[in-house]
Parts: structure tokens; C-alpha cells; sequence
């Protein structure tokens, strides 16, 4: 099993775009109907699966993996997380985590 935190960003935008042309192969699509479908240009879905734009905009990321029918695996990724108690202080929610200076 890979330990994806020891992977730079680089690496595991790399590894996704792998994975990403797995998905569109998959579903039997050309890149130009996935750039199509995104609203992406062809040479950026292009350069994305060979890895040689490691720095693709997060929003870019997502068109891509909805065009080729994967947005809904997104829970899979990061889970709602159920409510914990740990989160409210006197009965109202904590909004923001602050840390008190030394």
C-alpha cells in the first residue's frame, strides 16, 4: 500500500493524471469529448494525462473527473464527518481553531 504522504504534490498530481487516463480510456472516451465535456481545451486534458502539468487548478481537476462520469467518487476521498462534540464550546460550534501564544 502506498504511503501518499511521503509523495510530493508533484507526485501525486502525476500519479492522478495516471489514473485519470485509466477513467477516460475506461469510458470510452477521446480526450477531445472529455475536453468537450469540461470545457477544458484538449491540449490541457492532454498535457494533464502525461504529466507534464503538474500544477492543474483544483476546479480543472474536478471538471475533468465529473466528464468522465467519477465526480460522485469525491465522497470516497473526503467523507462527510459526523458531528463530534469536541467541536462545541458552550453550546455554540466552533467556527475556527485559534491557538493561544505562549
Amino acid at each position: 500500500m502506498i504511503d501518499y504522504s511521503e509523495l510530493s504534490a508533484v507526485e501525486l498530481v502525476r500519479m492522478l493524471s495516471g489514473r485519470f487516463k485509466e477513467y477516460r480510456l475506461r469510458a470510452n472516451m477521446t480526450q477531445k469529448e472529455v475536453a468537450e465535456m469540461s470545457g477544458l481545451s484538449v491540449q490541457t486534458v492532454h498535457r494533464f494525462e502525461n504529466g507534464t502539468v503538474t500544477d492543474i487548478a483544483l476546479s480543472s481537476f474536478l471538471l475533468l473527473i465529473k466528464a468522465v462520469g467519477c465526480i460522485n467518487d469525491l465522497n470516497e476521498l473526503m467523507p462527510e464527518q459526523p458531528e463530534s462534540p469536541y467541536l462545541y464550546k458552550e453550546n455554540k460550534k466552533v467556527q475556527r481553531i485559534r491557538h493561544k501564544r505562549a
